[in-house]
């Protein structure tokens, strides 16, 4: 033994090209209509309660706009019978916080 290692990196190469969103990112909450998605199981409902409190003290002008899922997965509710009350909602809001958990 010769006492040295081969150090190997758990990272994959970084991709050169930058991270983009789906959709721009609001810069600033205040005002803006925040819509809270909640799915289908224990957690999320509790967790999104505590996001509401705070959103209400940190942007007490904004307007808060739950949507609460009646399917199990995600997927389900934005393409299943419900998808056009989903998307209705979706066009109400400005931003959307969704919290997932056991």
């Amino acid at each position: 033994m010769s006492g040295q290692y081969d150090i190997l990196s758990p990272w994959a190469d970084a991709d050169p090209m930058p991270l983009k969103g789906i959709s721009p990112r609001v810069i600033n909450l205040t005002g803006k209509k925040i819509g809270l998605y909640a799915t289908t199981k224990r957690a999320p409902k509790p967790i999104l309660t505590v996001v509401e409190k705070k959103f209400k003290e940190i942007f007490p002008t904004s307007e808060i706009s739950w949507y609460l899922s009646t399917q199990h997965y995600a997927d389900l509710q934005i393409e299943g019978k419900n998808k056009a009350q989903f998307e209705e909602w979706v066009k109400g809001v400005d931003a959307v916080v969704t919290a997932v958990g056991d």
